[in-house]
């Protein structure tokens, strides 16, 4: 049934359709299946040929204590009340463990400057610890160690083997732990693994400093929690085994540089008590051979009490008094230690008595001396920082000398007050023999140096103890473990990314395409653009200049059949005594209108009604074309005079007897002027009485005035709109004239559509196909047009 579009034209423009838009790009699903092809066989190859990532995780527990701070090896002095323990800083541990110096040792206590890669036809992979020889480098140079170099091993024989540089070049043919003198270095080339043969090995030496620089990048340390010491180092790599092996010797070295900060201060310690104790020894026997003197002197063995209950009541003093004079003689050997040694040395702490102020002054001075030997490993004395410490130690010393000499100020006032005391007990005791007097004395000086020399001696065997078992300052929770499966590249992101870029290339270039390309495609094309009746739609034929007989069962032919049908709807009101005439035009010639118009009036005469077949396109006649008919024809009869009847121009068609033919005739140099003839109307008047229908080949309606001229003898208009060819902004000229009523019952017909079979089938068509190859039918499955 014909169409009548309800909207006026252009409504539905912008009006989105999803089926519809859903619809166009599945006409086109092959080049999606040919997309979806191509992206997944390139993810196959990338997935293929790229370097996987793995990922190596180590988990460790620092301690408390800050790396190298003074802990267990100084406890020594810790009831003395001078050291603090300074809880240890997270963040400093992570930089450190991040340091370059840290790594570049991790570097090269693996030997990663030296890569072996086994190598393939399309990519090499490193073979880490793996590799059937090792290179061993000797007497090499600055500028050797500066750039990277790369040499290739070709397997000769079970002794020899070939020699190439990175030009494949080949350098000679040298024996397996033969030294060789190349590119001013020495080297020797070992086969570790006696049983490979074939094989090539590429050997890349890189500079220490870049792959210091490629593992620091590689190279996470963060805090597992907020309130936590546990830190996780991760590391990206290619091996898992170097992944692995670089992390768990990163931990190692930075406990072992703990160890040695530990010891480092352990030993000074240590240094300082035997120095201390050599004194104090010296001192004692000094005192004991005064006993012996003083005995040998008097004559006496053991010396009594004679006051015992005065003696029992000064003996607090006096113990008070020894503990002052032992406190001042280690404030007077401190005072002359700091006095005396350098800004490089470390000041002994604990060992004096508890007093805040210097206490933590000499823990102040002790850090800035244990920072500053940490950053001269690394900068040299004349740098900023190392300068700024070195005024700060200076200053604190200063203080610390201050607060000791305070201090020794304090202990003599308060040594001089219990001498006061003791003094006064001393009137009481006056007839105490002289002996015991001067005997309590030297034993006095005799009990503070044994004092002494027994909590120094008992401090340094726990000094050697903390030296000789010196713990690491972090706890390896989990050793490093690479993941089986690696990071990059993510199999399912590359696939996932290769289905969607196989499916949007197709779809973007199908845009493009489509919005670049204004061409009519489909009915809704014409009747979304304008609102002249649509007639209906022929679908493509491969065959030129074919007339379908009624035997034919074509999509095509049952199409124009279709058409037929709905032209008697706007034939509905014409007389039936008169003769229902047709004009077929089009926009611009090659539009299928003759095509048209010879099959309509064909398969309309194949309904038992009488049809005359009009050739009006007198400027570009085609019926010809359709069939054998004479050259005379209408222009013939209306430039005769003679008063020749139309009837003698009239041909009957061969094959079907109720189709006659009117030819064009001669193509006449004013073809404008003719079809002006009374004559053609004339000619029509009587025409109507002879046929039932009257189908006229008119020229095409925006090249010349031929068909306007003779509009006004048309029952109706069919207005040929050939897919493919016309511009959907050509429109617009059939719809004005349709608003201008310049054209009768005017109806638009869209030829060669391709006809969507979307359920499967067909009824009673049928198909004429010229045979094709095997790889013509597969060209025309992926590739044709929709």
């Amino acid at each position: 049934m014909m169409t009548t579009p309800q909207n006026s034209p252009g409504s539905d423009k912008n009006r989105f359709n999803l089926k519809i838009e859903i619809e166009r790009y599945l006409e086109h699903w092959r080049w999606f299946v040919i997309g979806l092809l191509v992206t997944f066989f390139g993810a196959f190859l990338y997935l293929r040929y790229s370097i996987p990532q793995y990922k190596a995780n180590a988990t460790i527990l620092v301690k408390d204590a800050i790396k190298g701070n003074m802990t267990t090896e100084l406890e020594a002095f810790r009831e003395l009340g001078l050291i603090g323990n300074v809880k240890g800083n997270v963040d400093n541990e992570i930089e450190v463990l991040k340091s370059r110096t840290l790594i570049e040792s991790t570097i090269r206590a693996l030997q990663l400057n030296v890569a072996y890669y086994g190598l393939g036809r399309v990519k090499s992979e490193e073979i880490y610890n793996e590799s059937p020889i090792q290179v061993l480098f000797f007497n090499t140079t600055k500028v050797y160690n500066k750039y990277k170099h790369y040499y290739v091993v070709q397997y000769k024989n079970e002794k020899e083997f070939v020699l190439y540089n990175q030009l494949e070049q080949k350098i000679g043919e040298y024996n397996y732990g033969a030294t060789l003198a190349i590119d001013e270095v020495q080297m020797m080339i070992t086969k570790v693994n006696p049983d490979a043969n074939d094989y090539s090995i590429g050997i890349e030496v890189t500079p220490v400093e870049q792959l210091v620089n490629y593992f620091k990048s590689k190279l996470a340390v963060s805090v597992v929690g907020k309130n936590t010491s546990v830190i996780e180092l991760s590391l990206v790599d290619p091996v898992r085994a170097k992944a692995e092996d670089f992390l768990n010797t990163l931990v190692q070295n930075y406990n072992n540089d703990a160890i040695q900060d530990k010891k480092f201060v352990a030993e000074n310690t240590s240094r300082f008590i035997e120095q201390r104790l050599k004194i104090i020894a010296d001192e004692l026997k000094d005192v004991e051979k005064d006993v012996e003197t003083f005995k040998r002197k008097n004559h006496v063995t053991d010396i009594v009490s004679e006051a015992g209950l005065f003696l029992e009541n000064a003996s607090a003093f006096e113990k008070k008094e020894i503990e002052v004079e032992t406190q001042i003689k280690v404030v007077e050997a401190l005072l002359e230690r700091v006095t005396t040694d350098t800004n490089k040395d470390l000041i002994p702490a604990n060992i004096i008595p508890m007093e805040e102020g210097a206490a933590s002054l000499i823990a102040g001075y002790n850090q800035l001396i244990l920072d500053r030997n940490r950053l001269l490993k690394t900068a040299t004395p004349k740098n900023a920082v190392i300068l700024t410490i070195d005024s700060k130690i200076e200053a604190l010393r200063e203080n610390v000398i201050a607060s000791l000499e305070q201090l020794k100020i304090s202990l003599k006032i308060q040594h001089k007050d219990l001498a006061s005391q003791r003094a006064k007990m001393a009137g009481k005791i006056s007839q105490i023999p002289t002996q015991e007097k001067l005997f309590r004395d030297i034993d006095r000086k005799q009990h503070i140096k044994e004092t002494l020399y027994l909590y120094l001696l008992e401090k340094r065997e726990e000094a050697e103890i903390s030296l000789a078992v010196t713990e690491p300052n972090a706890k390896v929770i989990d050793t490093a473990l690479a993941a089986k499966n690696p990071i990059f590249p993510n199999r399912k992101m590359v696939y996932l990314v290769a289905l969607a870029l196989g499916l949007a290339i197709p779809f973007i270039v199908l845009y493009i395409i489509a919005l670049f390309d204004t061409k009519i495609k489909m009915a809704a094309d014409v009747t979304d653009n304008i609102s002249i009746p649509f007639l209906g739609e022929v679908p493509k034929f491969e065959e030129d200049h074919f007339v379908f007989e009624s035997t034919n069962r074509s999509a095509t032919a049952e199409a124009l059949r279709i058409v037929r049908t709905n032209l008697e709807f706007l034939l509905s009101d014409v007389s039936s005594t008169m003769a229902k005439t047709i004009f077929v035009t089009s926009t611009y010639p090659k539009e299928g209108k003759t095509f048209v118009s010879v099959n309509l009036a064909s398969i309309i005469a194949q309904s038992d009604k009488r049809v005359l077949l009009v050739g009006l396109d007198i400027r570009n006649p085609k019926l010809s074309d359709y069939f054998d008919i004479p050259s005379d024809g209408l222009t013939n009869y209306l430039v005769d005079k003679k008063g020749t009847s139309i009837q003698n121009y009239i041909v009957t068609s061969k094959t079907n007897e109720n189709l006659a033919i009117l030819p064009s005739g001669v193509v006449p140099p004013n073809p404008a002027e003719l079809l002006m003839s009374n004559k053609i109307e004339e000619m029509f008047e009587q025409l109507k009485v002879q046929f039932d229908y009257i189908v006229v080949d008119t020229a095409p309606i925006s090249l010349v005035s031929d068909t306007l001229i003779i509009a006004k003898y048309a029952d109706a208009f069919v207005y040929v709109v050939r897919a493919h060819v016309l511009d959907k902004q050509m429109l617009n000229l059939p719809q004005r004239l349709y608003n201008e009523r310049k054209l009768n019952n005017m109806s638009v017909l869209l030829n060669d559509s391709v006809i969507k079979r979307n359920y499967g089938y067909t009824y009673g068509y049928e198909v004429i196909e010229k045979p094709r190859s095997s790889w013509e039918r597969l060209w025309g499955i992926l590739f044709k047009k929709s």
